[in-house]
């Protein structure tokens, strides 16, 4: 397992790590239904969807310490959940999508595909959690092309971490999931290739990764992802995951952010308790 360690320039006495490796692992016209469970605000337009998700939300966070934020969207049955979805997280590695992001949507402007470089870099990035990668990536960038994407994707609660700082970035659930669904479905920011690309690339994270909202997918879902997993002195660990899940009848997006996590694992249980119910309600055949 690589360790990196954040220098203390830019964030004072908070003890910083960033864990590079892994622990082991619409319906159209339809009056939506609103369900709203201590906190889980669903609607759907199928019939006691909502408020079967805003209970069963609930219930797979019930006893669970870590703070939670989560955010779903499918587009079959023009349903939405938000739990806390303003709330700001740390990122982590979840950034690494926005990067990718940010780094297609700019060669867009010059109509040029990515480098041999970038493409290395970028695989790396994502399908790895390559955090030299990242800092290359984001540094190309620089705050001006970060932010512009962040404006033209509409991810107004999205902050980037300063000084470098990528992992630090300031991201809520809303925002993850509006990301994922700038690269599910045709839109004027993000090109058909570049949404491609991206997708590509969030399916094919190494095994040792494939934990997180992932669990309890259908077999049949194409299933992309991207995780993230920060350790600090305040607040423990934060552990996020963020995926798309597609192809064969399926279009729905998960966004789960964590922080206050004791250890690793229990903000991974936290997410796959989450996205277990999620799974099993959007797809109950």
């Amino acid at each position: 397992m690589t360790h990196h360690r954040i220098p203390r320039r830019g964030r004072g006495a908070l003890s910083v790590v960033l864990i590079a490796g892994v622990l082991l692992p619409t319906v159209s016209g339809a009056s939506p239904a609103l369900g709203t469970t201590r906190g889980v605000d669903c609607v759907s337009g199928k019939p006691g969807l909502a408020d079967k998700l805003s209970k069963d939300i609930i219930a797979a966070l019930r006893g669970r310490e870590s703070t939670t934020a989560v955010a779903v969207r499918d587009r079959t049955t023009d349903t939405v959940c938000s739990l806390r979805g303003s709330q700001k997280f740390d990122s982590a590695s979840v950034v690494k999508v926005t990067v990718l992001s940010a780094l297609l949507w700019d060669a867009q402007k010059t109509h040029r595909a990515l480098t041999k470089r970038e493409n290395k870099l970028s695989t790396a990035m994502i399908t790895k959690s390559d955090n030299e990668a990242t800092t290359t990536l984001w540094n190309q960038l620089g705050p001006t092309k970060i932010k512009g994407f962040l404006k033209a994707a509409g991810m107004t609660q999205t902050t980037p971490g300063e000084g470098g700082y990528w992992g630090l970035t300031q991201v809520t659930a809303h925002d993850e999931e509006r990301l994922l669904a700038l690269v599910t479905a045709r839109n004027s920011v993000l090109s058909d290739t570049s949404r491609r690309y991206v997708l590509d690339r969030m399916g094919k994270v190494v095994p040792s990764q494939r934990w997180g909202v992932p669990a309890g997918a259908p077999a049949s879902a194409t299933v992309q992802l991207k995780n993230g997993w920060l350790e600090r002195s305040n607040r423990g660990w934060r552990v996020h995951s963020i995926g798309a899940f597609t192809g064969k009848g399926h279009d729905y997006q998960i966004a789960v952010l964590t922080d206050d996590d004791k250890k690793m694992n229990d903000g991974v249980n936290t997410i796959q308790a989450v996205a277990k119910a999620v799974h099993k309600d959007l797809n109950p055949a």
